[in-house]
């Protein structure tokens, strides 16, 4: 079975006729229509030579003659090419509505590249409700469209350093200390002075479980001591360093949980595992375990952070980025948001107020008198 591939081209208006267009189809219509291979070439505006090549490579290619070739007589189809151009009518009739569809669809794509006042920025982020929030509201009030992929936090601030984003996103603690794994982890992918951090949200992070709460469980420690199926998030994400230090906390080691090993790729994974009955918690976003209708322990307080490169602060779309994310109405949904508080959104903020994990000696001149 021959397969079919599609392209697309660019044009200041689309051609009449087929919806989608293959050069093999408009030469056999053509010697029809004209009954030889030089009225066929004069109609598409090509040479003899060009239209009798295409139609001999093509013959070696699908194994199959396409047209007569009687010396002295009409060039004509053969029962090959006529089949082929009936297949074709039959595909493009039945498919008419999807490809009427698809090419909209890439009409409108396309048709942000060619608006000046819209922008796009490439984003990799730890995984958030709020951002997805954020991509329909930059979307539909501001032209702005987020192209974000979710990934792990260290994930993200290393796509970030690579080029490979203008923005990324990842989370710590409200209040985080020093000495501590978030420090060891990114103290090394962010430099004060290269990196500039934004303020996006307050979340509340805490144990997603079954609704109604029927085991009773208020913390971290109830998971462990009593052995109840918990279930994780992988190595990289800023939840799976949160949950490394709480353990640190209570002096105990990922052995101590059942399920340790198991692990989720997003907050609503995690949270659908508990609602499917396959574990009794997990570490999640509030808005995650509200979103599949189940109960949440509350646990601790974070900060969602925004990072880009300082050189990346004037470009156009971070601009525009950031006037959204200062606008009443984007805090105000923001905050309607289970679990969610605005907190300098928008604003460009010092990195070693939030991650106090930098000392600067300022070295003293000594003045030197004389000998």
């Amino acid at each position: 079975m021959r397969k079919v591939e599609l392209s697309y081209s660019l044009a200041g208006q689309r051609s009449t006729g087929a919806l989608i267009r293959n050069p093999l189809m408009d030469l056999l219509n053509a010697v029809r229509e004209q009954g030889s291979i030089s009225g066929a070439a004069k109609a598409l505006d090509l040479s003899y030579r060009h239209v009798w090549g295409e139609l001999k490579r093509w013959e070696q290619e699908l194994g199959h003659s396409l047209i007569v070739w009687d010396k002295g007589q009409p060039a004509r189809l053969s029962e090959f090419g006529d089949k082929l151009l009936w297949a074709e009518r039959q595909a493009q009739a039945r498919l008419a509505p999807q490809i009427e569809a698809l090419h909209a669809d890439l009409e409108r794509a396309f048709a942000v590249a060619f608006d000046d006042a819209a922008h796009v920025l490439t984003f990799y982020a730890s995984h958030d409700d709020a951002l997805v929030a954020l991509r329909e509201h930059a979307s539909a009030h501001a032209r702005l469209h987020l192209d974000i992929r979710f990934t792990g936090s260290v994930d993200a601030i290393q796509a970030l350093n690579e080029g490979r984003c203008v923005m990324a996103g990842f989370h710590t603690l409200e209040q985080p200390a020093t000495g501590t794994l978030a420090q060891q982890i990114y103290q090394p992918l962010l430099k004060p002075g290269l990196h500039k951090i934004i303020g996006f949200a307050l979340r509340s992070q805490g144990l997603v479980v079954a609704r109604g709460n029927p085991k009773r469980i208020t913390s971290l420690d109830d998971v462990i001591s009593r052995k109840l199926r918990y279930v994780n998030r992988p190595l990289g994400t800023g939840t799976r360093v949160l949950l490394e230090e709480m353990l640190a906390q209570c002096k105990r080691d990922g052995n101590a949980l059942n399920g340790y090993e198991r692990a989720e790729t997003s907050h609503s994974a995690v949270a659908q595992a508990v609602a499917a009955g396959s574990a009794d918690a997990g570490l999640v976003i509030e808005s995650a375990a509200r979103a599949a209708g189940l109960d949440f322990v509350p646990l601790l307080q974070e900060r969602y952070h925004l990072v880009c490169l300082k050189s990346a602060l004037e470009q156009p779309a971070t601009r525009a980025l950031l006037d959204v994310l200062r606008t009443l109405a984007w805090q105000q949904q923001l905050g309607a948001l289970p679990g969610y508080t605005p907190i300098q959104s928008g604003e460009v903020l010092s990195m070693r107020r939030l991650l106090p994990w930098w000392s600067f000696r300022r070295e003293k001149a000594r003045a030197t008198g004389p000998a």
